[in-house]
């Protein structure tokens, strides 16, 4: 039996999870918001909740395009809709399939930094890369005039040093080329390593089937709210 679902996430995941709601039997509609809240968490929490009391009210379930991203996510509920989620620190899980996958990667790989048709689209800043070195410098010296602004690209130089390899992530639903290419620029003005990883639609998939296994995925029942269990199942419910 189909049902009607309300997808509210993150506007990176746009792609991946409109390609595979249209192949569902399920019915949707969704709300999008801006990439990059994780890095203010509260203005994340406070926007997510917003939508979720603006949620249509036919709705069998709400689904959050969302992983604990910064503890953004924590405290979330609704008081008479279920919420269903996908277990991981970030979209990145989704992106590759599952936590277990993103883990060996990420202990192999320490320094990565990831890379996606949705990320590149969707960033509040530009990507990693000479343009978003050349944008900034103007910037902060239109801002704080030379002296500050070496001051400050020293300190986004520091940042970038932390990682060493770009990472692609790829679905091959749609024409990437060109994304990949950019991606491949990036690493090459930043001196990093490249890689290009397949991605796994499992995840991803059963979000929008409603196959929701309790291993993979978290329902948070009407009147719960949404806290991080710090152990192997990333979040949990109070």
């Amino acid at each position: 039996m189909e049902k009607k679902l309300h997808v509210i996430s993150c506007h990176v995941l746009w792609r991946e999870l409109c390609h595979y709601a249209a192949i569902s039997d399920n019915v949707f509609t969704f709300h999008f918001l801006k990439q990059g809240l994780h890095d203010t968490p509260d203005i994340l929490r406070n926007q997510l909740q917003q939508s979720i009391e603006n949620a249509p009210d036919e709705c069998d379930a709400i689904l959050l395009g969302y992983g604990l991203c910064s503890n953004g996510i924590v405290g979330i509920k609704a008081e008479d809709k279920k919420l269903v989620l996908m277990r991981g620190h970030d979209c990145i899980t989704f992106l590759l399939g599952s936590r277990q996958r993103y883990q060996q990667y990420f202990e192999k790989y320490p320094g990565t930094y990831w890379y996606s048709p949705g990320w590149i689209e969707t960033g509040s800043h530009p990507m990693p890369g000479k343009k978003r070195l050349d944008l900034l410098r103007k910037v902060y010296v239109e801002k704080y005039g030379e002296e500050n602004a070496d001051y400050l690209m020293q300190m986004e130089h520091n940042w970038i040093r932390e990682y060493s390899r770009a990472t692609y992530v790829d679905f091959n639903y749609f024409e990437t080329t060109h994304y990949k290419k950019f991606s491949q620029k990036c690493a090459r003005e930043l001196g990093w390593d490249y890689d290009e990883l397949t991605g796994d639609p499992s995840l991803i998939r059963d979000f929008v089937n409603g196959t929701w296994k309790s291993d993979n995925f978290l329902i948070v029942e009407p009147g719960e709210s949404i806290r991080a269990s710090y152990d192997e199942r990333v979040i949990c419910t109070r």
